[in-house]
């Protein structure tokens, strides 16, 4: 496999190459940023895969991704990304993304999408198709992303404590997520906020 990864992060950046090279035999070329990786690609392309984060220099969202498609005969380019939500990766595919990864994904897993990928297959996780399914969901509409999260937490049963700890929060912050989710749903309590949002098939 002839990659391009562009990242702004060093760490990942090395990371990333360094097991793509290692445990999957690829060889990797590097950019820090979007002129970075357009030259690249200009003088070493097109490349099987290229892996673009969505937020290093350059890119001014999907803009950056057009172009190295483009640049790319037209080739297979992937996002990667630490925080962009479901709605983004869609856009990112209607856009002509061959997939999206998250920089949270494993290792191997990784590696498993990278060679998808350069196979020419549209790779987008599993999560991301359900959080994006959620919040089409008309109920979904009234809540934010972290209510969203806090309220699948209390479909799964999980106390405060619980779900404080998954979702890295204090446990007041929670009992006040609870408390506004009560609200927007006309619930009396934790149990009827899950039961309503169960019966409504939001999970």
């Amino acid at each position: 496999m002839h990659i391009l990864l562009a990242d702004d992060h060093d760490m990942v950046r090395e990371t990333i190459s360094a097991y793509l090279e290692s445990e999957g035999g690829a060889e990797v070329a590097l950019a820090i940023d979007l002129a970075g990786a357009l030259q690249s690609i200009r003088q070493d392309g097109p490349f099987d895969l290229v892996l673009l984060d969505f937020q290093m220099p350059g890119m001014n969202g999907l803009t950056g991704l057009i172009q190295a498609i483009s640049a790319n005969k037209g080739g297979r380019v992937a996002i990667l990304s630490g925080s962009a939500p479901a709605k983004t990766a869609r856009e990112a595919l209607e856009a002509g993304a061959i997939g999206f990864i998250p920089k949270t994904m494993g290792a191997q897993s990784l590696l498993n999408a990278v060679r998808f990928m350069s196979s020419g297959e549209v790779y987008m996780p599993v999560e991301l198709m359900r959080e994006e399914e959620a919040t089409d969901h008309p109920l979904a509409e009234k809540l934010s992303p972290r209510e969203l999260e806090v309220l699948e937490s209390l479909c799964k049963g999980l106390s405060n404590k619980e779900i404080a700890r998954e979702l890295d929060l204090q446990e007041v912050t929670i009992k006040l997520h609870v408390r506004t989710l009560c609200r927007k749903l006309d619930a009396k309590n934790r149990t009827q906020a899950a039961l309503t949002a169960k019966e409504a098939g939001l999970f």
